[in-house]
């Protein structure tokens, strides 16, 4: 999974995310689900909360950086602390195998999780990625690649701040590309 770290309208986004979630489940239903996700602040953290508490859903974490170096990117105690927490639940932490730039690292991730997952799911608002490792990249990333796509739609943030944006009617809205029941259940694994 993939998404913005910032979200307005969380109610909305956490309901597209389980109408996302129950179509991925459903088409891998002789599967428990696989979420590979790395944590991060927002979008990550309110999609791996609804995946373990409502599916047989085992957790991967490919962290960027190392653990103590990532947690410096979340800004509060309180941040650090669910992250820590999330992070006992994994049932595989993926750690960097060599030091990267902080912006190669987290395309490093990124990039492990497209290359890893069945379905892409994206908490996104359809625009190009405001930084170099941004959604956005991931999903032209996943989309160069042919992959599924259960795309959330949820506005970012201004850029330059931390002001979450919504997209008024659409925030929530759920849509499916290149997604189909027969072809995913086809594939080796399910994993989001």
């Amino acid at each position: 999974m993939t998404g913005h770290r910032y979200l307005a309208e969380p109610r909305r986004v956490a309901a597209g995310v389980d109408v996302a979630l129950r179509r991925i489940a459903r088409a891998g239903r002789r599967r428990s689900l696989v979420l590979l996700s790395s944590l991060a602040e927002g979008a990550d953290r309110l999609v791996v909360r609804r995946a373990l508490s409502r599916y047989d859903c085992r957790l991967v974490v490919p962290l960027p950086l190392p653990e103590a170096e990532y947690a410096k990117d979340f800004p509060s105690r309180r941040s650090r602390a669910e992250f820590s927490r999330l992070l006992d639940r994994a049932d595989l932490v993926v750690r960097p195998r060599r030091s990267r730039r902080r912006a190669a690292a987290y395309m490093a991730a990124s990039d492990d999780i497209v290359r890893w997952c069945d379905v892409l799911l994206a908490v996104w608002d359809g625009q190009e990625a405001q930084g170099s490792t941004g959604t956005g990249s991931v999903v032209k990333l996943a989309r160069r690649r042919k992959l599924p796509l259960a795309w959330v739609h949820a506005g970012n943030r201004r850029p330059g701040t931390a002001i979450a944006t919504s997209l008024g009617s659409e925030q929530g809205k759920v849509t499916f590309e290149r997604f189909s029941a027969r072809r995913t259940r086809a594939r080796a694994r399910t994993r989001a």
